[in-house]
């Protein structure tokens, strides 16, 4: 019997060790290899669906089937058998979306995909405690979760509710009618968004697949009365995260230092987001589906599908602007989804999906909760410091050099526990990078903590956080938990003002 190849980084994987002797050549891990592998082979299988398979050529079933049987050999390529997960959740789903009713199959789709989703979350805490892959089964997962969520509450929009009802989004998107097993598999498990995404809706997913989604979204800006007659054609880590709380980092360097290497971490996770999405992004386009329409200036647009905008991230000024170009399409997701149909706390309970969608890890909650905070601190101090430096070209760009600069420091601060994962080193994070002297230092962001009263000359603002950081309270309630006792009652009272003063204006999560 041949021996069973020694155990390393770059041989840990849950699918095809096929490609294992190329990965040890590179010296790059074996489920990043897959992952990369099989997201260029959808790039040139795009090219050739969209040639070969046009609608022009072929029906819409043999369209179907064809996304549906290389999604399916990429998933088991890439995954091996945890791929049964994403199988028995799309037959489970699809069997609450042919027997249950209009009026409920939001409701048992959602509690089903989510509480599917979630389980499998804790379980790989236990399989792979913390150590989780690069590229492990949940990322599909929690895709098809999208979609599955998505689709239910359009089918519930088209045929559960009254037209008069729904928001102009919603009546646009409504599906009429109940998806067949065929059409339901190919939106959910199709080559071009099953390992990497993004979501989308399943009426333009259909209209893609018949041929019809251009001239849909052409027809959307009346784009001959404006003159268009033709149509468009398309177009390792070296920094460690868990150096930032080792003890021989945090007591041999300063706290600058500290913080500039916080920033260049999360700089250094960047990368592989960027390029997952991007290259998902090129397959969609690729096949034909990431046509919107047509701009302002009369350019045709290929971003239907895109998942960030890269520039906007890396230039952005405010914790907002930054949200709104990540994820976007996760994003649009927990809107559709959740923002717009709750009918309390829509802010709160947004968040709160979307760490639970994220996965389990503590680490992620920490995030959100401080992600939270820095949303209102940063639009509290927006709303009442940036008109002082309007006046002038040059304040103004001093304006923008400082929020930039603060925004980026508070997004790496906000994530670090989001890829920390676990307790201990977030709480150690928090510890040992000290910024108490932040809330001090600008008038009425202690209101929050200490249930003081409005400061002055801020009247429209009664709880302000204008420091973009949370742990001076973690780290209090640590040293001082009498300060904590006697601080419970006002902080407590605060933070649910804030929280509520968001109903109306609510920032987007990550």
């Amino acid at each position: 019997m041949a021996a069973e190849p020694p155990p390393s980084l770059s041989y840990r994987t849950t699918g095809s060790t096929c490609l294992h002797p190329l990965s040890e050549l590179l010296g790059i891990p074996l489920d990043q290899v897959n992952f990369v592998t099989c997201q260029l082979f959808a790039l040139f299988a795009a090219f050739w669906f969209r040639s070969y398979l046009s609608p022009g050529k072929t029906s819409p079933d043999v369209r179907h089937a064809f996304a549906t049987i290389f999604g399916i050999y990429f998933v088991i390529f890439c995954f091996g058998w945890y791929s049964v997960h994403l199988f028995v959740l799309v037959l489970m789903c699809y069997g609450i979306m042919v027997t249950a009713s209009a009026s409920n199959i939001h409701r048992y789709s959602f509690f089903v995909a989510m509480g599917y989703l979630t389980i499998c979350h804790i379980s790989r805490i236990y399989i792979f405690h913390y150590g989780i892959l690069t590229t492990d089964f949940s990322g599909p997962l929690m895709i098809v979760t999208q979609k599955i969520t998505t689709l239910a509450f359009q089918v519930h929009d088209g045929l559960g509710r009254k037209a008069e009802d729904l928001s102009t989004e919603q009546r646009r998107l409504a599906v009429k009618a109940k998806p067949s097993f065929l059409e339901y598999v190919s939106y959910l498990l199709n080559f071009m968004s099953v390992i990497a995404g993004p979501c989308n809706n399943f009426k333009e997913y259909i209209a893609f697949i018949e041929g019809r989604h251009i001239h849909m979204k052409l027809l959307e800006v009346n784009w001959k009365e404006k003159g268009f007659h033709s149509l468009p054609e398309p177009s390792p880590t070296t920094f460690p995260v868990t150096c930032l709380v080792d003890d021989w980092f945090v007591h041999k360097a300063n706290f600058l230092t500290r913080l500039c290497y916080l920033y260049v971490v999360m700089q250094a996770s960047k990368p592989k987001y960027y390029f997952a999405w991007t290259l998902a992004d090129a397959v969609n386009n690729a096949a034909g589906f990431g046509f919107s329409g047509v701009d302002k200036n009369g350019n045709f647009c290929w971003d239907l599908l895109s998942n960030l905008n890269i520039w906007k991230i890396e230039t952005a000024t405010s914790f907002k602007m930054y949200l709104e170009n990540w994820n976007i399409q996760t994003a649009t997701w927990l809107k559709r989804v959740c923002y717009e149909r709750v009918p309390w706390y829509p802010t709160v309970l947004t968040f709160i999906l979307s760490a639970l969608w994220h996965g389990v890890y503590p680490g992620y909650y920490f995030t959100f909760l401080t992600g939270i905070l820095v949303t209102l601190a940063a639009r509290t101090v927006r709303n009442n410091y940036r008109h002082y430096f309007l006046s002038s070209k040059a304040l103004k760009v001093f304006y923008d050099i400082v929020t930039w600069a603060v925004t980026q420091l508070a997004v790496s601060y906000t994530v670090a526990p989001f890829v920390m994962l676990a307790v201990e080193p977030t709480i150690s994070l928090y510890k040992q990078n000290d910024v108490s002297a932040f809330p001090a230092a600008v008038p009425g962001c202690n209101s929050v903590f200490t249930g003081a009263e409005k400061p002055q000359k801020l009247g429209q603002v009664s709880c302000l956080v204008t420091s973009p950081f949370l742990p001076p309270v973690l780290q209090a309630a640590v040293r001082e938990p009498s300060w904590m006792a006697h601080q419970a009652r006002p902080l407590h009272k605060n933070f649910c003002r804030l929280l509520l003063s968001t109903a109306e204006n609510p920032p987007l999560p990550f």
